[in-house]
Formats: C-alpha cells, structure tokens, sequence
C-alpha cells in the first residue's frame, strides 16, 4: 500500500506539472510583469550588499550611520552618474556607427570566405565539403555573435529608464539595513533562525570578498581596455573595451570570449591590427592573472580550478553566458549549502544514536 500511494502521488505530481505548463499564457504574463517589478529591486539589494561592508566599517568606527550613507552613497552613485554622462554619449554614437557599417562588415567576410571557397575548389571532394560545412558554420556564428551583442547593448541603453529608480531604492536600503535585517529575523521560523544566520555569514565569507574583488578587477580590465584599444586606433574602443571588462567575470574563459569581438572588428582593418588587439588581450590577461586577482579578489573560493571549470560548462550548458556569469557563485553557495548539510545530518544521527 505504502508504494501504490507513492506511485499515486507521483501520478497527480506530474498531472499538476503538465497542466501548469499548459496554462503557460495564463502565468507567463504575470511572471513578466513580477520580473520588471523585481529586477530593480535585485539589482539595489545587490549595490546594498556591496557598499554595506564599507559604511558599517564607518558606523564602528564612530560616525553616524546616515553620514556614512550619504558619503559612500555619493562616491557611489556620484562616481557611477559622472561615468555614464561622460561616456554614455560616445558608446551610443558606437553603437549607432556599428549598426550602420555591420551589412558592411558582413559582405567583407562573405567576400573573404568567397575567396577561401575559391581557392580551395581544387581540394579532394570529402574535404572541400567538410571545409565549406565549416566555414557556413563559422559565418553564421560570426553573423550570430554580431546581432547579439549588438541586441544586449541596446537592450542595456532601452533599461536605463528603470535602472534610474535604483539609486532611490538602494539608499533606503542601506539607511534602514537594521531594520531590514529585523524584519527577515521576525519572519523566519524560529527554529531556522540560528543556523540561517551561520548559513549567511559563510555564505558571505566565501563569496563575498570574490564578487567584491572580481569587479573590481572588472572594472579595471575594461578601462585598460578602452584604452588601449583607443590607442592602437581600434574602432569601437568603448564598445570592445566594454564587452572586455564584463566576460572577464567569467573565470578561464571569459578573455576568449571578450577577445572575439575584438578580433572580428580587427580583421576588417588589417591584419597588423588583429596582432595589436590579440597583444592588448593577452597583455590585460596577464596583469590580471598575475597581479590583479591574486592582490585583490586572492583565494577567497577555496575551490579546486577543475571543480570551477565543470561549474562553468554546465552553466554554459543550461543559460549560456548568463549560466557562466552565476555559474562561480552559484557553485560557491551550493558549497556552503552542502557543508552545513552534511554537518546538520550528522548532528542529527549523533543525536538520534544518543536517543537509543
């Protein structure tokens, strides 16, 4: 009897399953709108996680905690404010010339690829297949590759409007951070209380320090960048410098794909410069291998490099670039989460056997 009821209610799970996904059009508009409501708030719950470490470092050490706010509060956003109005308006005029010259930009590929087809005609048969199968693959990757990054930049500029809410929600945030924490420890069961507070705080132990530190290094990689991509004569330094500094988030392999973009714009200038961008990405990788991370974001993980590694195919694998953005700090709370279940279980059993 005790398997028919679990068979039975495996039955009713998966009947409830499908008929949630049927009633897809139902729930999928409601779940948009929660998403518009609830990025913003994500994104200051973010900021407030960031910047709150330093303004109760202020508040210990004897000012007041709204003074402390309202100074971290004005670097911060002041800071990030004077960085969007001063290259807001040369990422826009590079997005704009990029859309315009990228049918440009696509007839000079599919002229090169002509000339390679060309030159390879006289190849045995299996292989000037195999070569033209790849090489349609790797045009339609490139064509792919362009539109996307493209699509996400004026994506990005379109979300400002609500992006602008941010600044607002995040200062009362961080002005009234006790009483949030309060409110989450009245509403939490009682029994769950002192162990979720451990959780959290080995939570923000171990990741803490790495997504502080990481953008950081971020944010350094991308100015250096621009920069010198700007140097080099590069178009659309701003642009390239930018994707740059945001795969690099992306441990192992985000320089490789930040350094495709690079690469694809090269390519239609000259072949010299392809050598100068793949000499500024490497260079950028080094500093940051051997300097910048080790200096700022350390071995705050913990993590062997081959666990790193399965975590970010299988983040590719599920969400493709977002899936390797989260994919380290996913793994990271999933650690903790393991290690205070392992503890929890024998606890428990310890308990048990004292029981008997």
């Amino acid at each position: 009897m005790k398997w028919f009821y679990r068979l039975g209610f495996l039955l009713l799970l998966f009947i409830l399953i499908f008929i949630f996904l049927k009633l897809q059009a139902v729930w999928m508009p409601l779940i948009k709108v929660f998403m518009a409501l609830f990025i913003p708030f994500f994104i200051a719950g973010f900021i407030t996680y960031l910047l709150h470490p330093v303004i109760e470092r202020l508040h210990l050490s004897g000012m007041h905690r709204g003074v402390a706010v309202l100074i971290i509060y004005f670097f911060f956003f002041g800071g990030l404010g004077l960085a969007i109005y001063k290259t807001l308006p040369a990422l826009i005029h590079q997005l704009r010339d990029l859309t315009e010259n990228a049918p440009k930009y696509s007839d000079q590929y599919r002229e090169w690829i002509g000339t390679m087809q060309s030159k390879t005609s006289r190849w045995p048969a299996g292989v000037q297949e195999r070569l033209e199968e790849g090489i349609d693959t790797l045009e339609l990757a490139l064509d792919e590759l362009l539109t996307r990054v493209i699509t996400v930049l004026l994506g990005f500029l379109n979300f400002i409007l609500v992006i602008a809410i941010i600044p607002f929600i995040s200062f009362y945030m961080l002005k009234d951070f006790n009483l949030l924490k309060k409110t989450a420890w009245y509403l939490t069961p009682r029994q769950w209380r002192e162990r979720g507070i451990r959780f959290l705080r080995d939570v923000d132990k171990s990741l803490g320090s790495y997504i502080r530190g990481q953008l950081t290094v971020c944010l350094i990689i991308g100015i250096l960048a621009s920069l010198f991509f700007w140097m080099a004569g590069m178009r659309y330094s701003l642009i390239l410098g930018t994707i740059v500094g945001i795969t690099n988030v992306i441990p192992y392999f985000g320089p490789l794909i930040g350094a495709i973009p690079a690469v694809i714009i090269a390519a239609t200038i000259s072949v010299k410069m392809i050598v100068i961008s793949l000499i500024i990405i490497f260079s950028l990788q080094f500093l940051e291998g051997n300097i910048l991370s080790p200096l700022i974001v350390g071995k705050s993980l913990h993590m062997h490099p081959l666990i790193i590694m399965l975590a970010l195919l299988a983040g590719g694998e599920i969400a493709g670039i977002l899936g390797l953005i989260l994919a380290v700090p996913v793994l990271a709370v999933v650690k903790v989460a393991f290690i205070h279940g392992r503890d929890h279980l024998i606890q428990f059993n310890q308990e048990r056997a004292k029981l008997r």
